[in-house]
């Protein structure tokens, strides 16, 4: 398989030929890009590939251009069916407030300087995403693009083009020390006016694991609490996201989510050669303790994430 950092220099010849921009300030004929001005509407299409999940596609947006006291944007997304999806995946990094000043995205509350403008060659700085620290290095600078290499002490790669062209990301490929992309960020198409309601959906994991081939007749239960956001108060709803697959013969799942005065919030029965991939849905209102119980039959594969989710939106 080809190296992110091959994949960068590909995609930077690419960018090269693109024309056209939302709410871009950057100088084209120079070895330095400027940081672009968005305005409210302005708008770009993704695709999102992780290993884990099946490939989307998210329209991002910017709502707002007056967070933080007027020092950043907010980028929130077209559709709210998306918005709960990377809500409960938690794979995009660049939702919510982005700064006016390097369009730094936040992660837990502090803004990081994943860009640094003014972007010329040969510059570094560091900042943190993913949990994980990193070193920037610009690699080059030509015409209205940059080539930019993140590095992480445990041998983990971030390749990404800036296009002032665009006005945000070309590319964005996050890849671990073993080799494997855990994600691949690509722009589709971009404009400015977008029109109609957005979404941010402020998101907190309540919930996450996995069984593959437990055997027969296993009963696994666990329990966990729903406690409010750790500065925003009560969560809006539960978001829940399932992919399950059964075997032929009699393989079978039953799954069942109860709160803590035992009442049902969520039942799912899959049987002999039954599959459900990328099921997402919400339950209202969650609070207190929580239990799943899950029962497998014969070959079966059962993922379960579920998320806290505060929903914001605004009207375009």
């Amino acid at each position: 398989m080809r190296s992110a950092s091959t994949f960068a220099l590909a995609t930077l010849l690419l960018a090269a030929g693109m024309t056209g921009c939302t709410g871009s300030d950057g100088d084209i004929d120079s070895d330095s890009i400027d940081v672009p001005v968005w305005q409210v509407g302005d708008w770009w299409l993704y695709t999102f590939s992780t290993p884990d999940y099946s490939d989307d596609t998210a329209r991002l947006v910017v709502a707002s251009d007056e967070e933080e006291d007027g020092a950043a944007y907010m980028l929130a997304i077209s559709s709210l069916t998306e918005a709960r999806r990377h809500a409960v995946l938690n794979h995009n990094p660049f939702l919510g407030r982005v700064t006016h000043s390097d369009l730094s995205a936040f992660e837990n509350g502090v803004a990081q300087p994943v860009l640094s403008f003014p972007i010329e060659k040969d510059g570094t700085w560091d900042f943190t995403l993913f949990s994980t620290e990193w070193t920037a290095s610009v690699i080059g600078v030509t015409g209205s693009t940059a080539i930019i290499a993140g590095t992480a002490s445990d041998g983990s790669r971030i390749d990404y083009v800036y296009d002032s062209g665009v006005g945000f990301f070309y590319s964005f490929i996050w890849t671990d020390a073993s080799g494997t992309e855990q994600l691949r960020m690509m722009v589709v198409d971009q404009g400015s006016g977008h029109t109609g309601d957005v979404y941010f959906i402020r998101g907190g994991d309540l919930f996450s694991d996995t069984w593959g081939d437990t055997g027969a007749d296993v009963e696994v239960r666990d329990t966990f609490l729903v406690s409010d956001h750790p500065s925003d108060g009560d969560w809006d709803e539960m978001i829940y996201f399932i992919d399950a697959e059964c075997g032929s013969g009699s393989s079978t799942i039953s799954l069942t989510l109860r709160d803590h005065l035992s009442v049902s919030a969520l039942e799912r029965i899959w049987g002999p050669g039954a599959s459900e991939l990328g099921t997402m849905g919400t339950i209202p209102y969650p609070s207190g303790e929580y239990t799943l119980t899950v029962t497998f039959t014969g070959s079966t594969y059962l993922r379960v994430r579920i998320a806290g989710g505060i929903t914001e939106s605004w009207s375009l």
